[in-house]
């Protein structure tokens, strides 16, 4: 199918992204168009921000994750219906997982998705050596660059640099960003957007839509898009039950951190999803026959958890009756006996993980990870499932179910999985073994009998 697209990406972190990926979204939201969004690597929190504020669709694009099939069907699922489709890179463009390869990397995916890439360059302090720079990413290797924008870039000497960027590289200059003093958008939403916050964000999100378009050629980023050749995927074969399971899936402020696509994946496996909040309400929903448990911000919130009782009460005796739960990283934290807030205090929690999460003040265990388990009875079994892992709090029991293997080929053994719990620090992308999600429903379907 045609689906137009391209892809933001920079020579290195640090290079304004986000902040000039978000201001094109919303520039082509104000024109009227149909956009979706998506973020190169494992991060929940720029699609969370593009969908709360912005109003995007938006998904992760994570070529390490899953196959070439797999990725282009996720792409054309998502975007299928929209006008365009904008990709932000990761890192740097050549970047991936390891030092030395582009596996996994922004590259990478734009290779699998033959999407045109605009090359984002920070020219501050900087005028002809951005020359090089470009010339450099273009020549390294076959790529799809076809586009530059110049960030941070004085007008006064734009047309000069502009001439001659595309003189020695022959890549069409679209534009570029003025120095914003106080429209960058920083990192420390993590994701975490406030009510109140939307309108402001909103407020400062079409200002800069307006600055980029006086600044941009977004017509030229629209007819850049649209000369994507087709592109089409196959969706993986999974398993489907026969009848629907009901599961709670925990969503609220603390718990936020879910892949859209793992849901998608698990309803077409059969599960009737069906949300609830551990802050708010007083008991788990009724009727379900399993619990999700994502990652999010337990520790901002552990007073307001660890005081609706009622609800650790009901899940406590739920999950200890054999109620499948699936947990990770901050529903993990949240199943244990004690948690450290972000102020030090200690708060109780559910308790059916005997131990603790403290603060460490450093993240543990950083980066991708490959679990697998040798119980035949296991939601990991026959295949594994891959992850990642990204937080501070680290427990005094992480468990010992799984053998965890990094990129770098360290090994060591997390995770719980008695019974029809199974919880650990690793997020889990259920499209990276779509068995994955299909056993645990067979478990729910299993209890319901």
């Amino acid at each position: 199918m045609s689906l137009a697209r391209f892809m933001i990406a920079a020579p290195a972190s640090g290079s304004g992204k986000t902040t000039v990926t978000c201001g094109i979204l919303q520039a082509l939201v104000n024109r009227g168009m149909k956009v979706s969004s998506f973020k190169c690597g494992p991060d929940y929190i720029d699609p969370m921000f593009h969908a709360r504020v912005i109003g995007t669709k938006s998904r992760n694009m994570d070529s390490y994750f899953c196959d070439d099939e797999t990725l282009r069907y996720l792409f054309c699922r998502t975007a299928e219906d929209s006008d365009i489709s904008v990709i932000e890179g990761v890192m740097g463009f050549y970047d991936g997982i390891r030092a030395a390869d582009t596996v996994g990397s922004s590259y990478e995916v734009s290779q699998k998705l033959e999407a045109p890439v605009v090359l984002l360059v920070n020219c501050k302090g900087a005028s002809i050596s951005v020359v090089p720079v470009v010339k450099g990413f273009k020549e390294y290797r076959e790529n799809r660059i076809a586009g530059v924008i110049l960030n941070n870039m004085s007008a006064s000497i734009f047309p000069e640099v502009k001439a001659a960027v595309e003189k020695e590289t022959g890549v069409r200059v679209v534009g570029y960003v003025p120095k914003l003093k106080d429209l960058v958008l920083e990192s420390r939403h993590l994701g975490l957007v406030l009510p109140d916050e939307v309108a402001s964000l909103k407020e400062n999100l079409n200002r800069l839509a307006g600055i980029l378009e006086d600044t941009l050629d977004i017509d030229a980023l629209v007819e850049l898009a649209s000369g994507a050749p087709p592109i089409s995927g196959k969706a993986p074969v999974h398993g489907t039950l026969p009848e629907k399971v009901r599961i709670g899936l925990a969503y609220d402020d603390t718990f936020c951190f879910t892949y859209e696509d793992n849901i998608a994946l698990l309803e077409e496996c059969g599960a009737e999803i069906v949300p609830f909040s551990p802050m708010r309400d007083a008991r788990l929903p009724d009727g379900i026959h399993g619990i999700i448990l994502s990652g999010g911000y337990p520790e901002l919130h552990g007073e307001v958890l660890s005081g609706n009782v009622s609800m650790l009460e009901d899940m406590r005796e739920k999950i200890s009756s054999g109620m499948p739960c699936l947990a990770e990283c901050g529903g993990f934290m949240y199943l244990h006996e004690r948690m450290e807030d972000a102020d030090g205090r200690i708060w109780p929690m559910v308790g059916v993980i005997k131990g603790e999460v403290r603060n460490t003040g450093k993240l543990s265990r950083f980066g991708y990870v490959t679990l697998s388990s040798q119980d035949g009875d296991s939601i990991l079994a026959g295949g594994g499932c891959k992850g990642h892992e990204f937080h501070y709090w680290d427990s005094s029991d992480c468990g010992t179910s799984w053998e965890a293997v990094k990129t770098s080929g360290r090994k060591y053994a997390c995770g719980h999985e008695e019974g029809n719990l199974a919880a650990g620090f690793p997020h889990l992308y259920y499209y990276s073994n779509p068995d994955v999600p299909y056993r645990f429903l067979l478990k729910c379907r299993d209890y319901e009998a």
